[in-house]
């Protein structure tokens, strides 16, 4: 037997499973110690950033701080994560040392969406779609958590390419620059 469902009614009810998931698991990642002491392959790894389709990789960024963001564009939890990026970097005065990048993990959403996603919510960082080979280094290195974007997964990455991670669960724009700070100063 065949049911047909409305694509909007089981988008409507994965956004529900993932809110429902990441109310469930708040649990706390070390964020003290690095759980890298080098830097792992999928920082060469090229991204193309979606805002202006210039290619990047986390390398580049060797010697600032990197915050990192994972989301899909049909996550609210992620819009709201967006948002506290936004006053975060107002609250730090945007620190040329600090480099914000969201990497899209939704093997169904393509660059083209992602720019209009970015574009109509006024984003200005680095938003690039995930290859393949970087969703699985973070699930392998990391956790398999880090492919659920409403559990709102984010990691820091210090000066030296160590990866801090933060507790998953949306953050607000105040604790994420205490998480931060420690990072900032130099």
């Amino acid at each position: 037997m065949y049911i047909k469902t409305s694509h909007s009614r089981v988008t409507l009810i994965f956004i529900l499973i993932g809110l429902f998931l990441g109310a469930c698991n708040r649990s706390t990642v070390d964020t003290a110690m690095p759980t890298e002491t080098s830097r792992p392959d999928w920082f060469s790894t090229s991204l193309t950033d979606a805002r202006t389709g210039e290619s990047f990789t986390i390398n580049d960024f060797s010697g600032k701080v990197v915050l990192l963001e994972i989301m899909a564009m049909w996550c609210p939890n992620c819009l709201f994560q967006a948002n506290e990026v936004i006053k975060l970097h107002k609250l730090l005065d945007n620190p040329d040392d600090l480099i914000s990048v969201s990497l899209d993990v939704d093997l169904n959403e393509d660059e083209d969406a992602l720019r209009e996603y970015v574009q109509e919510f006024g984003l200005e960082w680095r938003f690039a779609i995930a290859p393949l080979e970087v969703q699985r280094a973070l699930g392998n290195l990391y956790s398999a958590q880090y492919l659920n974007p409403p559990l709102s997964p984010m990691m820091i990455i210090d000066r030296d390419g160590n990866v801090h991670h933060l507790e998953y669960g949306t953050k607000d724009a105040e604790t994420l620059k205490k998480y931060l700070e420690p990072y900032l100063t130099p």
